[in-house]
C-alpha cells in the first residue's frame, strides 16, 4: 500500500483518503468525519493502534519534557479531546499553560468537558480555529504539538509555516503521526488489520465504517518519514529528526525554532 503515499503536501491537499477531491473540498469532508467520531475518538485510537497510541503519546510528552515551573506555554493543534494537553499539564506538575486548538467544535466540546472533570480547566483554553491560519501573534508559544492530526490538514506546508511563526526562538515542534511501516512482515499484518479489521470495528463501535475507512486510507497517503522531515525543514525548523515507534506504524518528528 505504500505506493499510494505522496511526497509533497499538494497530494494531500486534494486527497480524501484514496479519493481525489476538488481543491477546498477536503476540509469539509474531514470535519464531517470528526463530528461523527468525536464522542468515540479515543476509543477509535485504541482500535487503530491496539492501545499503543497511549504509549506513543507518553513518549511525545517525555521528549518535550515540559519544565515544572510557571510560564511555559504550549499549543496543541488538532488536539480537541485534550489527550496530549492533559499529559503535558500533568508532566509539568500542573504548571504549564496550554491552548488546545481544533477546527472541529464537537471534538473541542469533548475536551473541555474532560478538562473540567480532570481538574485542568484552569490550565487550558480551547480554541476553535484552523491550523493553516492560527489566531495567535508571532513568537507566542514555547512548544507546538500535534498528534494524529497533521495528515488531516489540507495544506500541510502552510500549517508547518504557521507552527514556526507562533513559536518563540528556542521553541520545540513535535508531531506524532501514523507513518510507513518499515519492518518486514509487520507491514503486511498491519495492512491486513487496517483495511479489514479497523473499518469493521468502527462499524461495530460507532455504527459507521466510512470515517474509519477514510482514516486508514489517509494514513497510507501521508508522506514517508524522510519526506515529511524535509517538509518540516523547509518550513524553517532546525535539527529536524524523527523516531519510529512499533516498526514505523507511528513516527515522532521534532524540530526547533533556532
Amino acid at each position: 500500500m505504500s505506493d499510494q503515499r505522496v511526497s509533497t503536501q499538494g497530494g494531500m491537499q486534494t486527497s480524501y483518503g484514496f479519493r481525489t477531491v476538488d481543491d477546498g473540498e477536503k476540509q469539509t469532508l474531514v470535519n464531517d468525519v470528526f463530528h461523527k467520531v468525536a464522542k468515540r475518538y479515543d476509543i477509535m485510537n485504541d482500535v487503530m493502534s491496539g492501545g499503543l497510541h497511549r504509549v506513543w503519546k507518553d513518549a511525545l510528552v517525555a521528549k518535550l519534557n515540559p519544565p515544572r515551573r510557571a510560564g511555559f506555554r504550549f499549543l496543541d493543534v488538532a488536539g480537541g479531546t485534550g489527550d496530549i494537553a492533559f499529559r503535558i499539564v500533568a508532566a509539568s506538575d500542573n504548571q504549564a499553560q496550554g491552548t488546545v486548538l481544533d477546527i472541529n467544535g464537537s471534538m473541542l466540546g469533548v475536551g473541555a468537558e474532560r478538562a473540567v472533570k480532570k481538574g485542568y480547566a484552569g490550565n487550558l483554553e480551547f480554541v476553535e480555529a484552523n491550523a493553516e491560519e492560527l489566531p495567535f501573534e508571532d513568537n507566542s508559544f514555547d512548544a507546538y504539538t500535534i498528534a494524529f492530526g497533521i495528515r488531516n490538514v489540507p495544506d500541510i506546508d502552510k500549517a508547518l509555516r504557521e507552527a514556526y511563526r507562533v513559536l518563540r526562538r528556542g521553541g520545540r515542534f513535535l508531531c506524532l503521526e501514523f507513518s510507513e511501516v518499515e519492518m518486514p512482515l509487520l507491514d503486511r499484518i498491519y495492512d491486513a488489520w487496517s483495511f479489514n479489521g479497523i473499518p469493521a470495528m468502527g462499524k461495530a463501535i460507532a455504527g459507521d465504517a466510512e470515517p474509519y475507512q477514510y482514516l486508514v486510507e489517509s494514513i497510507r497517503k501521508f508522506p514517508r518519514q524522510d519526506d515529511f522531515a524535509a517538509m518540516i525543514t523547509r518550513a524553517g525548523f532546525s535539527r529536524v529528526h524523527y523516531t519510529n515507534y512499533t516498526g514505523g506504524i507511528a513516527a515522532l518528528h521534532s524540530g526547533w525554532k533556532l
